[in-house]
């Protein structure tokens, strides 16, 4: 399996021993755990605005009349501030 070192602080990593020995587990399944975490949680939030954008787009006339004053204007400026 494919590795990847890193590196951090003095007390980074004291906080990592500490955390993985209340955990009852290693610094590397932590920090693995850690990692996998965040790389779901961000494909999650890739799909979500996909979802959204997707949404939005087939409800693209709905917000428009529904919402009026932040439609761009007829010569193309954009709503002002």
């Amino acid at each position: 399996m494919p590795a990847l070192n890193v590196e951090f602080s003095d007390r980074e990593l004291e906080d990592l021993r500490q955390i993985a020995k209340e955990r009852g587990t290693s610094m590397k399944a932590l920090v693995r755990e850690a990692a996998a975490a965040d790389i779901a949680r961000h494909r999650a939030l890739q799909e979500g605005a996909e979802a959204f954008r997707r949404f939005f787009a087939s409800h693209a006339d709905e917000f428009a009349a529904a919402f009026p004053d932040d439609e761009p204007s007829a010569r193309g400026e954009g709503r002002a501030a």
